[in-house]
């Protein structure tokens, strides 16, 4: 990396083999274009509009992998700048996808198109981000790890080679579980060359299915130890009913606008953005009842794709990312925090910062997806990661998030924003070495979700998660942020609440 990259420049075709070789390290994005399209499909540069269905299609894809994965060990000096870039990894990726939907008559007429014209060019521009990367952590005094570089190039995939809908796959393309599906499926969820959904990058229809028809797959809890701490601390927030909502990620991309690419919902501080900071945040009011629980809570928003349109239909983030449909408010928002089956929790530090699940698990695999899907009278049994749940009359759709409950005992983050934090063993509720038990946030979302109808294999009134454009609205790119902002002594209530068994609130 330390070389001048444009001297090394490789050819496309070799690049996109290098590129399929570092999937295995994690993908970063899947971009999706039509190929080709009717004469009467509107164009879809405008990304919000009511199209329910795309034209027969030859479908390319191409995977970047993640960058911000691999980056365990930044300076704390570094840590601002290397997030800039690694937004721009994003932005970049999400450009492109642009692009590839923009350019269908193009593509057409000429097949060396999307390599020469989107995907190598996309690839020096991450080559050169990379190496900008590398500039801002030498400069700090950290070490860069060279294979790093072999992270830019992007690999092309015809419409045969993926699976929109059947199922998440892993950096080498095996399926992780779900249905095989050999073709892809357009708007309405037929099979054809689309890959579904208003804005024309999903859901389709496989990515749903009737919960009543899913065995049930629930576990039993780890048995409890003398020494476990049996508590709840309930926090009361609301549901964010004066729609506190921006597509910034301050935690991922400080400093950076739009840096998420998508909508989150906020509860709990009134006062975050792309600028906030641990001064500001201490400032910033609370839609808590608890006026010492300053902790921002905040997750994608969930929409219904049934042709109608949102305040941010033209927005980024919104329908100029892809993100489109009417927003749904949830009905209800319980944020609890409970104990360690194995031992006594210690106070959650100021300003932790931890990200649940993972926002590119289309391209990443499922290693970090921690996204739980299920319906009302129904939570006891099932639970989904893969699909959206189409609830009975009378039931309605519930996310819920169990965070990492596991703590190193120094740092409120990492460079990668999650090796600072960990999952207890699942068995035994026993933490890893090197790691203390800590309060487990646990979040239940319970939302009025018109039923999505599947006739035909075609998906009508869909629902689905906001997400970064290239990741399809798959369920399982579910997650949930959380930066523990408290005042009051209220981090040494919570934890001595759960240590004496008490049910608090």
């Amino acid at each position: 990396m330390g070389r001048n990259t444009r001297k090394r420049r490789t050819p496309p075709a070799a690049k996109a083999i290098a590129a399929a070789a570092a999937l295995a390290l994690g993908g970063g994005g899947l971009l999706w274009a039509n190929f080709h399209a009717s004469a009467h499909e509107p164009d879809q540069r405008a990304w919000g509009g009511n199209q329910t269905k795309a034209a027969t299609a030859q479908v390319a894809t191409v995977s970047c992998p993640d960058v911000g994965q691999r980056l365990t060990n930044v300076p704390d000096a570094a840590r601002q700048g290397v997030a800039r870039e690694l937004a721009a990894l994003d932005r970049q990726i999400t450009e492109a996808y642009a692009r590839l939907a923009a350019t269908r008559d193009a593509q057409a007429k000429d097949p060396g198109f999307v390599r020469n014209a989107i995907v190598g060019p996309l690839g020096e521009k991450r080559a050169a981000t990379i190496d900008r990367i590398r500039i801002v952590v030498q400069r700090a005094g950290g070490s860069f790890d060279n294979a790093l570089e072999q992270l830019a190039p992007c690999a092309t995939r015809s419409a045969n080679q993926t699976n929109a809908g059947g199922g998440q796959q892993n950096g080498d393309g095996q399926q992780n579980g779900g249905q095989q599906n050999g073709g892809q499926q357009d708007n309405g969820g037929r099979q054809g060359g689309g890959i579904g959904g208003q804005a024309g990058n999903g859901p389709v229809a496989a990515d749903f299915v009737d919960i009543t028809k899913v065995a049930p797959n629930v576990q039993g809890k780890p048995r409890r130890t003398a020494n476990a701490s049996t508590g709840t601390f309930t926090t009361r927030c609301g549901v964010n009913a004066n729609k506190n909502h921006n597509t910034d990620n301050v935690i991922v991309a400080p400093g950076v606008t739009n840096g998420a690419h998508h909508l989150h919902d906020y509860v709990g501080n009134q006062k975050v953005d792309a600028f906030a900071n641990n001064q500001t945040l201490l400032q910033g009011g609370t839609s808590c009842r608890n006026g010492g629980d300053l902790s921002s809570y905040y997750w994608p928003v969930v929409r219904v794709q049934d042709g109608t349109r949102d305040f941010d239909q033209n927005a980024d983030g919104g329908g100029k990312e892809g993100n489109v449909g009417r927003i749904l408010t949830p009905v209800q928002a319980e944020i609890k925090y409970v104990g360690s089956p194995a031992a006594k929790v210690v106070a959650m530090p100021r300003f932790l910062r931890i990200i649940t699940g993972d926002a590119k698990t289309t391209t990443n695999g499922l290693a970090n997806a921690n996204a739980h899907w299920s319906c009302t009278g129904f939570e006891n049994k099932v639970q989904l990661t893969e699909r959206y749940p189409i609830c009975p009359q009378g039931s309605k759709v519930v996310r819920s998030f169990a965070f990492q409950s596991c703590w190193d005992g120094r740092n409120t983050d990492s460079a990668n924003h999650r090796t600072h934090v960990a999952f207890a063993d699942p068995a035994s509720g026993v933490c890893p070495n090197g790691f203390k038990a800590i309060p487990q946030l646990t979040m239940r979302l319970v939302y009025a979700v018109p039923p999505p109808v599947i006739r035909n294999g075609q998906v009508m009134n869909a629902y689905a998660v906001d997400g970064f454009p290239e990741q399809l609205h798959k369920p399982a790119t579910d997650h949930d942020d959380f930066i523990s902002v408290t005042r009051n002594g209220l981090a040494n209530q919570i934890a001595n609440c759960l240590n004496r068994g008490q049910n608090c609130a």
